[in-house]
C-alpha cells in the first residue's frame, strides 16, 4: 500500500514535459517553413497554431502544474504553470496575428466625441507587444533552469534550451535568420523532453529510476551556502509547511515580474497600443490567481490575499489601458481620468497590507513597499505625461525586486531552509500583536485580552472586491462617455469577474451560506456596469427598458435576506449589507430617471470605507487567529434548544498540530465524550470503548439506524497480535499488506476482542458475529488511539449526508451535539475507507462490501498475489 499514492498520482512531470515537447515542435515546424519559403504563416495557419499552443502548451501543462502542486513538487508546480502561461500567451498572440494579417484594412478604433462613432486608425503592432512578454519570460526561464539543476540533470537542458529559444524567438520577430536558431533549439527541447518524459514514465510504472537523469542533481543546492542567522526562520517566524501542497510563493512572484516588465515596456513607449500586452498580463494574472488559490488550500491567509490583490491590480490596470489605447483617442481623456478615484482604494489597501507584513522578513516588506509605490504611480490625478514615466520607473524597480524574491523563494522552497538571504524580521510577531491589542483597547476602551478565535475563511478579498467596485463606481457626472468607457474594467473586473473567484474559495469548508453574498454582489455590480457604463454602447437607457427596474427591486429583496444572514455574523458585515441596500435604492432611482446623485456618491464612499476596515480586520484576525481588530458581535445569536445549548458551548476545537490539542481530545474521550477526529480518509466521530454509553450517543448524534454496526480503530497491528486472535496465516498476511491504510477488514468476533480493550463495549460494536477493524495511516489518529486505547468510530456526518472533509464541516453540522472536534484542516481523501469482508478468506473468498478511497481492483490484486504465494 505504500506505493499506492505514487501510482495514483503518477508523475505529472511527464505531462508537463510532453506539453513543452509538442508546443516546441509545432513552433519549430513553422519557423523552418518560414525560413525556407520566405513566406510567413497566413491568417488561418497562425490561428490554428495559436489554438494548438493554448490547448497543448497551455491547458495540458496547467493540469500538470495542478498535479505537481498536489505532489508537493515546488519546482514542477511553479515551472509548469509558468510555462503554461507562456505558451498560452504566445498562442493568443499568434491568434491575434492570424486574425489581423489577412485584413490589411483592419485598424485600431478610437472614440470621436463629435460623431459618437468608432472610426478606424492604424493596425495593431503585434510584434512590438509580443517581444515585451518574451523578454520577461527569458528571465523567468533562466531562473527555472538554474533551480532545476538542483533537482535533476534533465530538466536543466529542457528549461535551458527553452530560455535560449525565447531569446531567438524575440529576435525572430524582427529578423528572419533567428528563426533557424530558434527552431534548432526547439528540437533540443523535443529530444530532451522526450527522454525526460520516458524516464519519469518508467519511474511511475516501476516505482524506481530505470533511466538516469532523475534522482541526482547537477549540483547540491546546499552549496549555495546559508543565509545570515538573523533571518526570519532563526528568530521564530518558521516557514509554514503543508505536505499536501507545494509552496505557491514563487509562482505568485513570477506573475508580478511578468506583469511589471510588460507595463514598463508600455510606459516607456515601446508599445503604442496595449492590445497584445493586455492579453499577456491577463494570462499572467490568472496564473497568479492559482498561486492565491493554493495559498488558500494551505490555510495561508496572507499569501491568499496578497496574490489575489496583485492579480486584481494587474487585471484592472491592463484592461483600463486596453480601453484607453484601443477605443479612446481624445484630448479630453486626461481630464476625464482625473475624475476617477478608484486608484486611491488600491493605494489604501496596499498601505494596509504593507503594515500587516512588518513582522515578516525585510525582503517581503520591501516587496510590499514597492507595490505601494506602484499604486501611487497609477493614481489618476497625476498629470498624464509624468504619470507614465513614474509608473515605468516604479515597474522597473518592482520587476527587479520581484525577480530576486522569485529566485529566493524558489531556492529556499526546494532546500526547505533559508539559503538565499531574505533579511531579518523588522519586528517580532509578539510585539506586533501587542501593538494591535493596545490599538484595540484604545478603540473599544476595554482592557480585556482578545480571545483566541477559530480559523476563519479569508474575507479580505471579498471586502477588497466590493470596496474597489464601489469607489470606482463614483462618477462626478453621468454625461462623460470617456469616463464611462474607462470605468468599465474598474467596476466589472473586481465587482463581478473577480468576485466569482472569491465565491469559489468561500464556498468550501462547510460554510453553507459562505458563497451566497459574493455571488449576489457579483450580479449587482455586473448589472451596474451594464446599465451605467456600457448602456450607451448597447443603446440601453434607463427610461426604455423596465427590466432593469424589476431587477433592481429583485436585488433589494435579495439583499434583505443577506442582511438577515449577516446579522448572525458581525457588525461590520451587517453594516456593509445595510449600506448596500441604500446603494441598490439609488440604482433603482436611476432606472426611473430620478436619482439624487450626491446621495449615491456619499453611500458609495461609505460602502468603500467599510470595506477598507473590513479587509484590514479580516486580514489581521485571520493571520494571527485572534480577534485583534474588532468587527463587532453578531446582532442575533442562533437560538438552540435547552438540551443542546450546554453541549454546544462546551464543544472544544483544539489544533491537531499541538500536543496539548491531542491531550485535550483524549481527556474528553476518556471521560465518556464523543469527539470529531481526523483520519487518513474522512473525519470520524469517535468514542472510547471504555464507555458503552458514549457509543450509544453516536447513534443519536448521527441519527444512525441501530442495525448499522460501528467499527473499532486501533493504532497498529502489534496491538492485535498481543491478544493472539485465531487468524489464519493468509489473513495476517493480507492485513500486513493493507494496514495501515484506507481499508477496513471485517473479521470474526470472538473473546479475543475483550482482551484488546473492548470489553465494556463488546455488545455495542460490530454485529453479533463480526467486527470491522481500522488501522488508519494517519499520525494524529494513531497517537490519539495510543493515548485512549481502541476507539469506536464512524464517519462524522448526519446519516444520509456527504462525508465531512474538513473540520469546519464537522463543526457546522454537529458541534452542538459533540464534546470536541480535533481540527486538522482538509482530509487526504474525499470518501471513506474500502470495506472488505474477510470472514471467508481461508476459503479463498474475499468480497468488497464498499469501495472507498482504495480501488477494489487494487485490493483484489493484493489478495490474489498473497493467495498464490506459498507459505
Amino acid at each position: 500500500m505504500e506505493g499506492f499514492a505514487a501510482v495514483f498520482y503518477s508523475e505529472p512531470a511527464v505531462l508537463g514535459l510532453l506539453a513543452n515537447v509538442i508546443s516546441a515542435f509545432l513552433v519549430a515546424l513553422q519557423n523552418f517553413a518560414y525560413f525556407h519559403t520566405n513566406i510567413r504563416a497566413g491568417g488561418i495557419e497562425n490561428v490554428l497554431a495559436g489554438v494548438h499552443l493554448i490547448l497543448i502548451g497551455g491547458l495540458t501543462q496547467l493540469v500538470a502544474g495542478f498535479l505537481s502542486f498536489r505532489k508537493y513538487d515546488h519546482l514542477g508546480s511553479t515551472a509548469f504553470i509558468a510555462f503554461s502561461a507562456l505558451w498560452s500567451s504566445y498562442g493568443a498572440t499568434r491568434i491575434i496575428l492570424g486574425a489581423y494579417s489577412p485584413l490589411s484594412n483592419i485598424t485600431h478604433m478610437s472614440y470621436n466625441s463629435s460623431h459618437d462613432v468608432l472610426p478606424a486608425i492604424s493596425p495593431l503592432p503585434v510584434s512590438e507587444s509580443a517581444v515585451a512578454g518574451l523578454v520577461a519570460y527569458i528571465f523567468i526561464a533562466l531562473i527555472l533552469s538554474f533551480c532545476s539543476a538542483t533537482v535533476n540533470y534533465i530538466m536543466p537542458f529542457v528549461f535551458g534550451a527553452l530560455t535560449l529559444t525565447l531569446i531567438f524567438e524575440a529576435v525572430g520577430l524582427f529578423g528572419q535568420w533567428a528563426l533557424v536558431v530558434s527552431g534548432t533549439l526547439e528540437l533540443v527541447i523535443v529530444l530532451c523532453g522526450l527522454y525526460g518524459g520516458a524516464a519519469l514514465l518508467l519511474k511511475g510504472i516501476t516505482q524506481r529510476y530505470v533511466l538516469p537523469g532523475f534522482g541526482n542533481a547537477l549540483f547540491n543546492v546546499l552549496l549555495l551556502g546559508s543565509a545570515n542567522r538573523t533571518s526570519s526562520k532563526s528568530i521564530g517566524e518558521e516557514k509554514k509547511k503543508n505536505t499536501k501542497y507545494a509552496e505557491p510563493m514563487p509562482l505568485g512572484n513570477i506573475s508580478d515580474t511578468i506583469s511589471a516588465f510588460i507595463f514598463a515596456f508600455y510606459c516607456f513607449g515601446y508599445m503604442k497600443v496595449f492590445y497584445v500586452g493586455a492579453v499577456w498580463v491577463t494570462i499572467s494574472a490568472i496564473s497568479q490567481l492559482f498561486a492565491s488559490y493554493y495559498s488558500y488550500l494551505r490555510d495561508d491567509v496572507y499569501y491568499t490575499t496578497k496574490f489575489g490583490l496583485h492579480s486584481l491590480y494587474w487585471l484592472v490596470n491592463s484592461w483600463e489601458n486596453f480601453v484607453l489605447t484601443v477605443f479612446i483617442q481624445s484630448e479630453n481623456v486626461h481630464q476625464s481620468r482625473v475624475g476617477m478615484i478608484g486608484s486611491w482604494f488600491f493605494l489604501i489597501i496596499a498601505i494596509v497590507f504593507c503594515l500587516m507584513s512588518i513582522n515578516r522578513d525585510i525582503l517581503e516588506v520591501a516587496h510590499n513597499a514597492c507595490f505601494v509605490l506602484l499604486t501611487i504611480s497609477t493614481i489618476h490625478q497625476i498629470p498624464a505625461r509624468g504619470s507614465y514615466i513614474f509608473f515605468g520607473v516604479a515597474c522597473c524597480i518592482y520587476t527587479v525586486i520581484s525577480l530576486y524574491i522569485t529566485f529566493a523563494s524558489l531556492i529556499n522552497s526546494i532546500a526547505e531552509k533559508i539559503l538565499i538571504p531574505i533579511g531579518a524580521q523588522l519586528t517580532s510577531s509578539a510585539k506586533f500583536q501587542a501593538a494591535l491589542i493596545n490599538f484595540k483597547s484604545f478603540i473599544t476602551r476595554s482592557k480585556k485580552d482578545p480571545d483566541d478565535a477559530t480559523s476563519e475563511l479569508p474575507d479580505a478579498l471579498f471586502y477588497i472586491c466590493n470596496g474597489l467596485s464601489s469607489l470606482s463606481a463614483i462618477q462626478g457626472t453621468l454625461s462623460d462617455p470617456i469616463r464611462a468607457h474607462l470605468s468599465i474594467p474598474w467596476v466589472l473586473i473586481p465587482g463581478a469577474l473577480f468576485q466569482l473567484y472569491v465565491s469559489r474559495i468561500v464556498v468550501q469548508k462547510g460554510r453553507r451560506f459562505g458563497s451566497v453574498m459574493p455571488f449576489c454582489y457579483a450580479a449587482i455590480w455586473a448589472t451596474w456596469t451594464w446599465l451605467r457604463f456600457a448602456g450607451h454602447l448597447l443603446n440601453i437607457s434607463p427610461d426604455n427598458d423596465g427590466g432593469f427596474t424589476v431587477g433592481a427591486i429583485t436585488f433589494l429583496i435579495v439583499n434583505l435576506f443577506l442582511m438577515a444572514l449577516s446579522s448572525y455574523a458581525n457588525v461590520v458585515l451587517f453594516s456593509l449589507t445595510l449600506v448596500m441596500e441604500v446603494v441598490i435604492v439609488c440604482f433603482l432611482l436611476f432606472t426611473i430617471d430620478n436619482l439624487p446623485l450626491p446621495l449615491e456618491i456619499v453611500m458609495l464612499a461609505i460602502f468603500a470605507t467599510i470595506c477598507i476596515y473590513g479587509a484590514a480586520a479580516s486580514l489581521v484576525n485571520c493571520i494571527f487567529n485572534r480577534d485583534l481588530l474588532p468587527i463587532g458581535p453578531p446582532l442575533f445569536r442562533e437560538v438552540k434548544s435547552e438540551n443542546t445549548t450546554e453541549t454546544s458551548e462546551s464543544c472544544i476545537c483544539p489544533d491537531s498540530r499541538r500536543t496539548s490539542g491531542l491531550r485535550t481530545i483524549a481527556k474528553q474521550l476518556d471521560v465518556g465524550g464523543v469527539c470529531g477526529i481526523p483520519t487518513d480518509t474522512v473525519y470520524a466521530l469517535a468514542a472510547s470503548c471504555k464507555h458503552p454509553e458514549a457509543i450509544e450517543r453516536i447513534y443519536t448524534i448521527k441519527d444512525r439506524p441501530l442495525e448499522k454496526p460501528i467499527c473499532i480503530c486501533i493504532s497498529n497491528l502489534d496491538q492485535l497480535r498481543a491478544v493472539e486472535p485465531p487468524f489464519s496465516h493468509l489473513l495476517w498476511e493480507f492485513m500486513e499488506n493493507v494496514y495501515p491504510g484506507g481499508v477496513s477488514c471485517i473479521v470474526k468476533k470472538e473473546e479475543w476482542l475483550k482482551k484488546l480493550g473492548v470489553g465494556p463495549a463488546y455488545d455495542r460494536v460490530g454485529t453479533k458475529d463480526s467486527i470491522m477493524i481500522r488501522v488508519p495511516d494517519h499520525t494524529v489518529t494513531v497517537h490519539l488511539t495510543d493515548m485512549t486505547g481502541p476507539l469506536a468510530i464512524t464517519s462524522a456526518n448526519p446519516s444520509g449526508e456527504s462525508d465531512s472533509t474538513h473540520h469546519d464541516m464537522v463543526i457546522s453540522r454537529l458541534s452542538h451535539k459533540l464534546d470536541g472536534v480535533l481540527c486538522d484542516g482538509d482530509t487526504n481523501e474525499i470518501v471513506g475507507s474500502t470495506v472488505v469482508n474477510c470472514l471467508r478468506i481461508d476459503e479463498g473468498i474475499l468480497s468488497i462490501v464498499r469501495e472507498g478511497c482504495v480501488p477494489a481492483a487494487k485490493v483484489m490484486q493484493i489478495f490474489e498475489r498473497l493467495k498464490n504465494t506459498p507459505e
